[in-house]
């Protein structure tokens, strides 16, 4: 489990970006597979999440996931709520101690977001389309109808495909720069042909940063070279592989003593 420094002095918030190691699965899915889409035996993966959540000192039935479809949705958690929901959103928020809220992701960012001083926590699923999409502008903007304050949040990006590792076409880029000319800067050419290497690790920090997060840090991780760590869904296809495990990261507010 990987923790973020700035989210790790946030007072009464627990959270983790957990790797692919630690569990019970085996074949594509060893072995903390914790996807319950993936095409994995779900009793392994119920294991999975038990045990990712006893890291966090927390029952296995705090964990609340929804089915990610890389929109903008956020599903506000208002009371506990356990287990894998049948809603289709890419992030979650919530002002509920005792809740972990959860994404999974294979090459994706996922975002944890705090405001410990309202009480009030939020996680996001966040691949190219969501990002663009806005989805983390809808967490920051669904954390602020329960309290929080854009300023006093703390926000991890955690790990993900790095920028080394993104290769992309030009017509990606093109829609990037019709929303904005200046995310041009987050594309480097790759030499002899019209591929870029994309930063969504960087996009995803500039879109916090234009909620109005101050408080932003990016862990250094790539999810696609450090195969041992990490399960990557883009480094599975190019070895022509279908299935593969999904990381989870989670976050949640301790209950009073």
């Amino acid at each position: 489990m990987i923790e973020a420094p700035n989210l790790a002095t946030c007072g009464a918030v627990r959270h983790g970006f957990f790797s692919r190691e630690g569990g019970v699965s085996d074949g594509p899915y060893a072995s903390l597979n914790c996807g319950v889409s993936s095409g994995d035996d779900p009793a392994r993966v119920a294991e999975n999440r038990a045990r990712a959540m006893a890291r966090l000192g927390m029952s296995a039935g705090a964990l609340c996931t929804v089915r990610q479809v890389h929109s903008a949705r956020v599903l506000t958690v208002r009371k506990r709520l356990s287990g894998h929901q049948p809603v289709e959103a890419d992030a979650l928020v919530s002002n509920r101690a005792g809740v972990a809220l959860g994404v999974v992701c294979a090459d994706c960012a996922p975002v944890l977001i705090a405001d410990p001083s309202a009480g009030v926590i939020g996680c996001a699923h966040a691949g190219w389309r969501g990002a663009l999409g806005g989805v983390i502008g809808a967490t920051v903007a669904a954390m602020t109808e329960l309290g929080a304050r854009p300023e006093r949040m703390s926000a991890a990006v955690g790990p993900c495909i790095a920028q080394a590792s993104y290769e992309v076409g030009p017509e990606l880029q093109a829609q990037f720069l019709t929303q904005d000319p200046a995310n041009a800067a987050l594309f480097a050419p790759v030499a002899g042909s019209d591929r870029l290497l994309f930063d969504l690790k960087g996009y995803v920090s500039h879109r916090l940063e234009r909620a109005g997060v101050a408080d932003c840090t990016a862990l250094p991780h790539d999810t696609l070279v450090e195969e041992e760590r990490f399960f990557s869904a883009r480094r599975t296809r190019r070895a022509g592989g279908e299935r593969f495990g999904l990381l989870l990261s989670a976050i949640s507010l301790e209950e009073p003593a």
